[in-house]
């Protein structure tokens, strides 16, 4: 392919990738500190499993419901201050605050009690997450019309969220262990959530400070939101969604997304099984801190070494290519787990993680620069911007994946004949769950390597649908 040069007006200033990044870390640091707080909950504050299982599921199907309705209201708002970047300082603070309010339970309190707190506290900070979140991703689509720069500005955001990814495994350290930090689980959430909280609200408003929006001229199919035109309002959300979903380019790399994360989040408990009871005979001393070590040192080779990889090989061989190649290798890496979780050498288990990091380091490296190529040919297609909402029904299927792993997860588990009261497993047992780790997520990604086959927005297709653009209505400004 013949390779196209940025131009100089085109490229992302590094202080403007950094705030974008600081941004990328806050919407990772919520759900990586609540992978590990959600097991206080049961652990720490008593609350029965079924009902801390319903504060799980139904604050994330609301927040599901939510996220293109933020979406279009993002993609509509005018002020003086942009469409997104009033949202994302305001999210930035009540998603901080609701955070920090979120986890300050006490176990002597009725179950009852903190049951109806929790709930409601959920649903506020998921509200305000979307705030934050969906007008956010939206503003990373639009702060770079270039192919290449796409990928390097979220490059640069993949890069600086796994430092969550990194730091989150060593709560469950904080948190468990009473010689060294807190002596009850309970006080060590509270107060790491204030930490959280804080952190996130200084960190999530680095992009609304920082970041340049698009400045589109006035285009002809936009919607004006208003209380009196809300029947009209409500006709072309419906319309936007159908316009979005029938999107071909954009429904694969939503299918793509939807398996390669279904996939690697199926089976992400599965090795803290397999090191706690295949190599450590269900030692949890024994175990140590080896399960906060393998999850920092994914998230690590992901961040220093995948994600350069990945962002070079985009911009020699193109993001399709790229996609398929990272997919590739992120299967031989999962079928190397097989020697690498060795009883007789725990360390083997280090040796694949750099192949298997190219899976989801590569995922949204890649297909999130895709979305914004998709978002250009909307407004060709359509006439209007819409990042807000194809970052939004982007993310809802990664959430439905989610959703759906976890369900996945739980049926594999019972399948392999996994028991959770057992002190040890069975060798048959520990092996089927072995042979799942790895056939589960190669399944999936084949198939997505089959759906990416034909993605048809290439480099030289990307710069024909900029340049048609362009010759509409002229070059936009940030």
């Amino acid at each position: 392919m013949a390779p196209y040069k940025t131009a100089a007006e085109d490229k992302v200033p590094f202080g403007q990738k950094a705030a974008y990044g600081a941004g990328q870390l806050t919407i990772n640091l919520y759900p990586a500190a609540l992978g590990v707080f959600m097991f206080y909950l049961i652990y720490g504050f008593k609350m029965d499993p079924v009902l801390a299982g319903l504060l799980s599921a139904l604050p994330k199907f609301f927040d599901a419901l939510i996220d293109p309705i933020m979406g279009y209201i993002s993609d509509n708002t005018r002020t003086r201050w942009g469409r997104r970047k009033p949202y994302v300082l305001l999210g930035s603070i009540i998603t901080g605050i609701a955070f920090m309010v979120l986890w300050q339970l006490h176990p002597e309190n009725s179950q009852t009690y903190n049951f109806i707190y929790f709930l409601v506290l959920s649903i506020i900070f998921f509200l305000a997450f979307t705030i934050y979140s969906t007008p956010f991703i939206g503003l990373g689509y639009e702060m770079t019309p270039d192919y290449n720069e796409r990928t390097r500005l979220m490059a640069v955001g993949q890069f600086f969220g796994q430092m969550a990814w990194m730091i989150a495994p060593w709560f469950w350290i904080m948190i468990g262990n009473s010689d060294l930090f807190f002596e009850e689980s309970t006080t060590g959430v509270r107060v790491l959530s204030v930490w959280v909280g804080g952190a996130s609200i200084i960190l999530g408003a680095l992009p609304a400070l920082f970041c340049k929006e698009l400045k589109l001229p006035d285009l002809e199919g936009e919607s004006k939101l208003s209380m009196k035109k809300l029947a009209s309002n409500l006709k072309e959300f419906w319309t936007a969604i159908v316009q979005t979903l029938t999107c071909k380019p954009f429904v694969k790399l939503c299918g793509a997304t939807f398996l390669v994360f279904n996939g690697f989040q199926t089976i992400a408990q599965f090795s803290y099984f397999i090191i706690l009871y295949y190599l450590f005979d269900g030692s949890i001393s024994a175990a140590g801190s080896w399960p906060p070590w393998f999850s920092t040192v994914n998230a690590a080779c992901t961040a220093f070494l995948i994600i350069p990889i990945v962002t070079r090989l985009s911009t020699k061989f193109g993001k399709r290519k790229a996609f398929i190649i990272s997919t590739l290798l992120s299967i031989v890496g999962y079928i190397l787990k097989w020697w690498g979780f060795n009883p007789a050498n725990p360390w083997l288990m280090f040796i694949p993680l750099p192949l298997i990091s190219f899976g989801i380091g590569g995922l949204f490296t890649l297909m999130m620069s895709m979305t914004a190529d998709v978002c250009d040919l909307d407004e060709l297609n359509n006439g209007t911007r819409r990042e807000g909402m194809f970052g939004a029904v982007y993310w809802l299927m990664v959430k439905l994946g989610n959703a759906l792993a976890f369900l996945v997860s739980g049926v594999a588990l019972k399948m392999v004949g996994f028991d959770q009261n057992a002190t040890i497993q069975t060798a048959e047992s520990l092996t089927n769950l072995r042979l799942a780790d790895i056939i589960i997520p190669i399944f999936f990604a084949l198939i997505a390597i089959w759906m990416m086959m034909k993605y048809s927005i290439s480099e030289e297709r990307a710069l024909e649908i900029r340049k048609a653009l362009i010759a509409r209505r002229g070059k936009v400004k940030h």
